[in-house]
């Protein structure tokens, strides 16, 4: 319940389920009717969505994100009325305006001008305000010199422009928006975004369904993940955009990386566990970017050595060495380790890894290192750093960018 204080929210979705039968079996011909007059189809039964709730306020930006099937754009379709639920309900608190399908209703023989006027009719503009912002949408588009131009001789990003301008134009409170603008430039999306910005200040929602993380973290106020027709998560965008790689990764092959079999050296010590742990301690699986962290080996001797060495690769997907780390390449000894004891050999670091999925490899050696090999494990861990973006390298470093203009070349020049 809402109070004098506090605005309804935008957008309430209450316990919305939403299902597909899917039959396995088709006759498309009388024959096969014919003779086969009793046989029936199996249904498959797709859950695209179950029981999902969340609230979205007035006045914020906020994501829908999910892998392929996680049923984003079934929930953008039943907000926007184009599917029947099965249960739950729908409330929505204004007037709503869906950018699914940018160009629904174009007529590819009629030009850019007589488009725009009966496309902006057909979403509730009446036929004296889509002439009046017909200039609008053309200055927007950026498509002045086109307007005369049959819609069949487009390309597809003109079209997308100028169905997108006309969507601009509309008095909505509340707009969907499914990941339509990829078709565009980047100047052009940067001015939709900037354009949404524009709306977001005068008050109105935006629900963006979108695979792109540095537009979650960049522009929503909050998201949500969905996986298989349900809510993962639903919260900070970080926090969300993390979760959803962490997802992708968990699910990815990991055939590429090393075998957790593959050991070798004389047994004298014996790795039994690793594990890798956030700033607080805590033992995780997936790791952010730009974060303090450690990993742990733990280590039992069978017989006695004397100052052994330990040492950690982080290998990626195609077998490269991103990260070693080694006790060997520091001055002090480890010290003797009799039969029964354990160590710990431990790694800490500021996460600069690309974001990925990663195996540990470890190797305990003799003192002098070389080919004395006491345990080689190859894989033993596998690990998943996550980033909304990256910078294409090995690594993501920290760094300072600066471009300043040569006096000496630009008096050079001026003479």
């Amino acid at each position: 319940m809402s109070t004098p204080e506090t605005k309804p929210p935008a957008v309430c979705v209450d316990r919305i389920s939403k299902r597909f039968d899917l039959p396995h079996e088709q006759r498309h011909t009388l024959k096969e009717r014919v003779l086969h007059p009793i046989r029936r189809s199996e249904i498959e039964r797709l859950e695209a969505l179950r029981e999902v709730s969340f609230a979205v306020e007035q006045g914020e930006f906020f994501g829908v994100v999910g892998r392929n099937g996680s049923g984003k754009s079934t929930l953008l379709k039943c907000l926007a009325g184009i599917y029947r639920l099965e249960a739950g309900d729908i409330y929505v608190n204004g007037r709503l305006s869906t950018f699914i399908e940018l160009g629904v209703g174009f007529n590819p023989e009629m030009a850019a001008r007589d488009n725009v006027v009966m496309n902006a009719i057909m979403l509730g503009l009446s036929p004296r305000e889509a002439r009046e912002r017909f200039d609008e949408v053309i200055d927007f588009a950026e498509l002045h010199q086109f307007v005369d131009l049959k819609l069949k001789n487009y390309s597809s990003g003109m079209e997308v422009r100028l169905a997108f301008s006309v969507m601009m134009q509309l008095d909505a409170d509340v707009l969907l928006i499914d990941e339509i603008l990829a078709v565009g430039d980047a100047a052009f999306q940067q001015k939709c975004f900037d354009a949404f910005f524009e709306l977001r200040e005068r008050g109105k929602t935006i629900v963006f369904v979108t695979h792109d993380m540095a537009a979650v973290e960049r522009f929503c106020h909050r998201a949500l993940l969905l996986e298989r027709g349900e809510i993962v998560a639903i919260g900070r965008p970080k926090e969300v955009a993390d979760r959803y790689l962490e997802l992708n990764f968990a699910q990815a092959d990991g055939g590429a990386l090393p075998s957790a079999e593959h050991r070798a050296g004389d047994g004298a010590a014996r790795v039994v566990e690793a594990w890798m742990e956030d700033r607080h301690g805590v033992r995780q699986a997936a790791l952010p970017q730009g974060s303090p962290c450690t990993l742990k080996v733990r280590v039992e001797f069978e017989r006695a050595v004397e100052n052994p060495s330990f040492a950690a690769a982080f290998v990626n997907n195609l077998r490269q060495n991103v990260f070693v780390a080694s006790s060997a390449l520091g001055s002090e000894s480890t010290g003797r380790f009799a039969a029964g004891d354990s160590a710990v050999f431990s790694v800490s670091f500021e996460n600069a890894l690309a974001p990925g999925r990663y195996a540990v490899s470890t190797v305990v050696a003799h003192e002098g290192g070389g080919q004395a090999i006491i345990d080689r494990w190859e894989g033993l861990l596998s690990i998943v750093v996550t980033a909304a973006m990256s910078g294409g390298g090995l690594v993501d470093l920290s760094y300072d960018v600066r471009v300043e203009r040569d006096q000496v070349s630009s008096a050079a020049a001026g003479g």
